[in-house]
């Protein structure tokens, strides 16, 4: 079985069970095959002082073996705000003694980073250092965000030039990786994947009942319902949503999710007199994500910038029509108005859209088959592929 060394600054911790999931599901797809062993370094962020969130963050630097992965999270010096620069280098320098010995202990066949940046440039140095293979993967905004600031742009390319081979999300992320300077021939696509057990029409009319008793807010049994699934920040466009439902009568919205940009949306909610109509649950258990998917009338993402995101996909999966922008994968996943609507990023646009996915009423089953092409097994399989070919072997 060959080793692949996976450096992730995107994963979940007891803090934060629901952050970089998707990174989660894909590598323990990933070791569930039986061909890779898979050994995650999860760099976790602390200042010098561990104050506020910071504190549980620091205890939650645990290590050890999590669905069939090998977990390692050690802990490396973070300068809030200031310190984006520098990340890279001190995360290598901080990691590079654990992975020696790692490496030590079982070889490595492969260093691969799960995110273009802070991620890419740290295992670009320590791929060098150990003379193996190196893969680096580009989710969205590592690329759109990051790509557009000269200091991490000059690492994240000098990185894509040291890589073996390259990874996107989706082809509209790669023609945007080739735009910022990386070389196209490298770049293989590594679709979502997708828990088809879980994300699935689930067709109970009694289900806005069970939710709202689940999540103690009250739903209508028959008004328009719709959800946004995704961090509280101002990229993901909560905001145009939240003004786009003072537009519908009767109209309530579930806001999954949290982030920095909370005080501001319940203001805004509060300003447009819509409070009552707006449910903040915060981070839910993926249990209950499809439950709430499958109550909505749609799933309105309207984000300035995504690769492929993963609440298209499982909102597709349930038979819910989505509202999203025109952003990264939008237009390789929604080919057809049968599943959804592309809008542009404004609260009249998005509205217009609400209300055009409600008016169509589309079939749950139809909705779902958009989501057919996606799972981790089939995502697992292409990963491993990619892997083969960057180690000689496949």
């Amino acid at each position: 079985m060959k080793r692949v060394l996976s450096i992730s600054t995107l994963y979940p911790n007891s803090h934060a069970p629901r952050f970089g999931t998707f990174v989660a599901r894909s590598l323990e797809a990933l070791a569930k095959r039986g061909d890779w062993k898979v050994s995650v370094v999860n760099p976790i962020g602390i200042p010098p002082i561990a104050f506020g969130k910071y504190k549980p963050l620091a205890a939650a630097a645990i290590d050890g073996i999590e669905h069939g992965v090998e977990i390692f999270r050690p802990k490396f010096t973070l300068i809030p705000r200031f310190g984006a620069r520098s990340n890279p280098s001190n995360i290598a320098r901080k990691i590079l003694p654990l992975v020696e010995r790692l490496h030590a202990q079982q070889p490595f066949a492969l260093v691969d980073a799960q995110f273009f940046y802070p991620d890419g440039p740290a295992a670009a140095w320590i791929a060098e250092r150990l003379g193996l293979p190196l893969s680096i993967k580009a989710r969205g905004s590592d690329i759109t965000f990051w790509g557009a600031k000269d200091f991490a742009r000059e690492q994240m390319l000098h990185a894509a030039a040291r890589a073996t081979g390259l990874i996107a999300v989706s082809q509209a992320l790669a023609d945007d990786m080739v735009a910022l300077g990386m070389s196209r021939r490298k770049i293989a696509l590594n679709y979502t994947g997708l828990d088809r057990d879980r994300f699935r029409p689930l067709g109970n009319v009694a289900l806005r009942s069970t939710l709202s008793k689940e999540l103690g807010i009250a739903l209508p049994a028959t008004a328009p319902v719709f959800s946004t699934v995704g961090a509280l920040v101002q990229h993901k466009g909560q905001d145009l949503v939240i003004g786009a439902l003072a537009k519908i009568a009767g109209a309530h919205l579930v806001l999954v999710g949290k982030g920095e940009d909370e005080r501001h949306l319940r203001n805004l909610a509060q300003d447009l007199r819509v409070a009552d109509r707006v449910h903040f649950t915060g981070s839910v258990d993926h249990d209950l994500l499809p439950l709430i998917l499958s109550t909505s009338d749609a799933m309105v993402l309207p984000s300035a910038r995504e690769g492929l995101a993963n609440a298209w996909v499982e909102a597709l999966a349930c038979g819910t029509p989505i509202v999203i922008s025109d952003v990264g994968g939008a237009r390789e996943l929604l080919t057809a108005h049968t599943a959804g609507v592309i809008v542009e990023r404004t609260v009249e646009a998005v509205a217009q859209g609400m209300e055009q996915v409600l008016a169509a009423k589309a079939d749950p089953q139809a909705v779902a088959a958009f989501a057919e092409r996606f799972s981790w097994d089939r995502n697992a399989a292409d990963l491993a592929a990619h892997f083969e070919r960057l180690t000689g072997s496949g």
